[in-house]
């Protein structure tokens, strides 16, 4: 990679840092929305979920990684892509901590309760709501009944790895008083946190002293 006259790298990674012990944590960011099998356009800000998949499959498989941050600041996306991931997430075997930034969002709330321990800033958000129908629907039994599956496998998953009950999540999901010609709720920072689906509020410092502390106390081969 080319350097300037500072010597610093195109990333302002500087020089003399490159020969100092690499960190055993690996960071992942969830921006944008979270693009499915199909391409989003290129002006839209997205998650690949081809791309992300193999690169959680090296952080399980990398002796010399210990741990997974994942940053997360997402208005939703592709059901499928988005649970292909948490599922991804939640089965690594090692320490594994989320940071909610902005906006953890629709199919982000699953992305966020997959980690072991979970962080959300005081002015981040959720936005929880049932699955969306768009486009074209068949007005036929099985069709509601093929997107109720959906929906009891997003609030399984969610109750499974975080301390909401389902019929709490539930009532959120279907709240009509917040969300404007929709139905739903937005929990802010410390909401999030009273509802049981995050941990604890706090910041990036915050989520890697945890995320070393459980690196630690995992011991130090993992």
């Amino acid at each position: 990679m080319a350097e300037n006259q500072d010597g610093l790298e195109k990333y302002g990674q500087p020089e003399e840092l490159q020969n100092k012990e690499k960190s055993h944590i690996q960071l992942l960011t969830i921006i944008g929305e979270v693009e499915g099998h199909e391409c989003l356009a290129a002006n839209s800000k997205t998650t690949k979920y081809e791309h992300v998949i193999p690169m959680l499959a090296a952080v399980e498989e990398n002796p010399d990684l210990h741990g997974l941050l994942v940053m997360i600041n997402t208005v939703g996306g592709d059901v499928e892509s988005g649970l292909a991931i948490a599922e991804m997430i939640a089965s690594i075997s090692k320490p594994t901590v989320s940071l909610v930034l902005g906006g953890s969002h629709s199919i982000g709330v699953p992305l966020a309760v997959s980690t072991d321990y979970s962080f959300i800033v005081p002015t981040g958000t959720m936005m929880i709501h049932p699955v969306r129908m768009t486009g074209l629907i068949i007005g036929v039994a099985q069709t509601f009944d093929y997107f109720q599956k959906i929906q009891d496998r997003i609030s399984s998953f969610i109750v499974e790895h975080s301390r909401i009950h389902k019929d709490r999540l539930m009532e959120l999901m279907l709240e009509t008083g917040e969300l404007t010609k929709d139905v739903g709720s937005v929990l802010v920072g410390q909401q999030a946190v009273e509802e049981g689906i995050i941990n604890e509020v706090g910041g990036i410092s915050e989520a890697f002293r945890k995320l070393r502390q459980m690196m630690g106390e995992d011991g130090e081969n993992r």
